[in-house]
């Protein structure tokens, strides 16, 4: 038998000072029985960073030929492409021709040896951005993650203030290639 999905409920209070965002982000979402903690909270954190209106998350690791989040157009064609993790550079080139705007939230204990060899070449795709987050930061999120999710963040100067249960956590949100 196969394990179930866990389910979290959302409320994240967003102050993105450097894009001129504030919103309040209310979601469900669905943690796969492969997925882990810490690409869960990642997940949230792109959420969070890439905010605009109408960007959702998709099946996600169910479904292999979509990203974690996307808009989708009027013409049911992707406008904005959202991954997380360390994905092959192909498939990032490939997201870059189906979509208008394609973001990704690298983060993982093999960024250094991923950005060796995929990064010089991704960085001449126009539509690309690519910003990571501090693996221990992400580490500690997971180890408080509930089934209920109340954050507030605020990023401001390119570093991101989360606080979850009166204490706030802070890491730099690191530009790598491209511009919001």
């Amino acid at each position: 038998m196969a394990l179930p999905s866990r389910v979290f409920r959302v409320n994240i209070q967003l102050a993105d000072i450097d894009r001129g965002v504030y919103e309040s982000i209310q979601a469900t979402v669905a943690q796969h029985p492969s997925e882990t903690e810490e690409r869960l909270i990642a997940r949230l954190l792109a959420l969070a960073i890439f905010s605009e209106p109408e960007l959702i998350f998709t099946k996600g690791l169910s479904a292999s030929d979509e990203p974690d989040l996307w808009v989708i157009g009027p013409d049911g064609k992707p406008r904005f492409w959202v991954e997380v993790g360390l994905p092959d550079g192909d498939r990032i080139m490939k997201a870059s021709r189906h979509a208008a705007r394609v973001a990704l939230l690298a983060f993982g204990r093999a960024l250094s040896n991923w950005e060796q060899q995929h990064l010089a070449r991704l960085a001449r795709i126009a539509n690309l951005i690519v910003v990571s987050i501090d693996q221990e930061f992400i580490t500690t999120l997971a180890s408080l993650l509930q089934r209920s999710i109340n954050w507030s963040i605020t990023i401001s100067g390119g570093t991101l203030y989360l606080t979850v249960a009166g204490d706030t956590h802070e890491t730099t949100v690191q530009i790598r290639t491209g511009a919001f």
